[in-house]
């Protein structure tokens, strides 16, 4: 035990479909990859725990996956106000999963709740030779509303656990009097545990394949 009380965090990915939300949070939860994880139909959720080694502190992570259909925009709204960080995923193969990043989630997403720490995930960067949406831009606007950027893969498993602990620590960060803890006997309830030490393995020696989510 490195902290006698034990933050707790709540955490959602918003975003189109098929933009591969459940597969990142797969990916991060059980390190494997579901190639047909199917549709999100309004919520789905699940915690994990963590050790950040360096910040000497316990995290616990309450991730709520939701649904990107336009059908279920209303009911995703409810998980925006008590949520602490948000991912706003689009798939880098698909112009308009960017665009609505643009036009809709963010803006959304912080007229309800604007305090949120903010992340962006350009998912399946594996098929880079697929590409609709640049880098560049993607980066750019990142830095314009002040979120954390990452290109990620779950098929590859590149890029999740850094964005993950990135949001974590820019949370901690930024929110040293205002953190929620549980106490350790309270623990016991949350069954995913995990160790974040100060540098994550790249994987830059996995081979890119042709089909990732």
């Amino acid at each position: 035990m490195i902290n006698d009380n034990i933050m707790k965090i709540k955490m959602i990915l918003i975003g189109e479909q098929f933009v591969g939300k459940t597969c990142i949070i797969n990916r991060y939860i059980d390190h494997e990859y579901i190639a047909n994880p199917g549709t999100t139909i309004g919520s789905n959720y699940t915690s994990k725990n963590i050790t950040i080694e360096d910040l000497k502190k316990e995290v616990i992570l309450e991730i709520w996956d939701t649904a990107g259909q336009e059908l279920y925009r209303s009911f995703v709204k409810l998980f925006y106000k008590e949520a602490k960080i948000a991912i706003l995923v689009y798939d880098i193969c698909n112009k308009k999963s960017f665009d609505e990043i643009k036009n809709y989630w963010y803006n959304e997403v912080k007229s309800y709740n604007k305090n949120i720490i903010i992340g962006i995930a350009g998912n399946k960067s594996d098929l880079i030779e697929k590409e609709q949406v640049n880098e560049d831009e993607a980066r750019k606007y990142a830095k314009e509303i002040n979120a954390v950027f990452r290109l990620t893969s779950a098929l590859s498993n590149i890029g999740i656990d850094e964005l993950f602990l990135e949001l974590i620590k820019k949370y901690i960060h930024e929110n040293k009097n205002q953190i929620d803890t549980i106490s350790s006997e309270d623990k016991s309830v949350y069954d995913k545990s995990y160790i974040l030490d100060k540098d994550i393995n790249n994987n830059k020696n996995i081979k890119k394949k042709k089909n990732c989510c």
